[in-house]
């Protein structure tokens, strides 16, 4: 009987013919996707235009991107470039030939760090001034000869020739030693303590000459030439001491226009009027 019935079954689904069931997306649910998928091609379409008007805007190349190259050595850059952020860089130039300028709004700083990142040298350069600060500052020649040096401990100036400019000259608070001290041709040189003393010592002598012109030696008080050791000569073809002091002379005879040069015990000079022998007299008035 089982065998009967599925016999049964059988004819019944062969007489009725296939069944065919359709698969897909129909009605509002397709055209929402075809809507999606053109909104999605558009969206492509306008994202490789806006990435090619971009790479053409900022000059995208294999070699770099605008101004910026990259090559072997490193980066180029050409034209004025601005850093809004520290620059770390071990060497900076310009192409051959050109200047580098380093411009800003307030100033310019470069450090120097060491290896625990403390800075140890750095070079300030304001609206104001320019600081330097390190241990020691050089300035050289490009054969390497030093025209100035400064420390703590001293100032060597290298060059050959110091000439200062200033109308009211060089002013130095302390002492000064230098081998040679001289004005330029057919100019002045002037040694001068408004409110102290001048002192010029040296232990193989000091020698004051003016080859063109004349030596003028100017105070207030006294004016002393010692010598210790030796003497003090006054070499000329004329020695003029135009404000002697004259001591006494005869009121008798014609007045003479020769005068004898004395001396006084306490060494001043005074002047006498000559005679067939020595008038030299003490007198009160002078050697006092």
């Amino acid at each position: 009987m089982p065998q009967e019935q599925y016999t049964h079954r059988s004819a019944m689904q062969s007489s009725d013919g296939p069944h065919v069931y359709k698969v897909g997306i129909y009605g509002w649910r397709k055209r929402c996707l075809y809507f999606f998928v053109l909104l999605l091609m558009i969206l492509i379409l306008v994202n490789l235009a806006m990435t090619i008007w971009i790479l053409k805007v900022m000059n995208f190349t294999i070699d770099g991107m605008g101004n910026l190259r990259i090559t072997e050595k490193g980066l180029k850059v050409e034209g004025d470039s601005e850093f809004l952020k520290p620059l770390y860089a071990k060497e900076i130039r310009s192409r051959t030939g050109n200047p580098l300028y380093f411009q800003s709004a307030r100033n310019v700083t470069v450090n120097i760090l060491n290896e625990k990142s403390k800075v140890i040298t750095r070079l300030v350069t304001g609206p104001k001034a320019v600081e330097a600060h390190s241990q020691k500052f050089e300035v050289l020649t490009t054969s390497g000869k030093l025209l100035f040096s400064a420390d703590d401990n001293e100032v060597v100036v290298g060059a050959e020739r110091l000439k200062v400019l200033g109308a009211e000259g060089t002013v130095f608070p302390k002492s000064i030693e230098t081998p040679n001290v001289r004005a330029d041709p057919f100019k002045e040189l002037r040694l001068e303590s408004p409110t102290r003393s001048l002192v010029m010592e040296a232990p193989k002598g000091v020698e004051i000459n003016a080859e063109a012109g004349n030596l003028e030696a100017t105070c207030r008080s006294e004016l002393k030439l010692e010598s210790k050791d030796g003497e003090i000569i006054l070499k000329a073809a004329n020695i003029i001491l135009p404000r002697l002091p004259q001591g006494s002379y005869s009121s008798t005879g014609s007045r003479q226009k020769i005068f004898e040069l004395c001396a006084c015990p306490n060494g001043r000079l005074f002047l006498s009027q000559a005679g067939s022998s020595s008038t030299c007299q003490i007198n009160k008035s002078v050697c006092h």
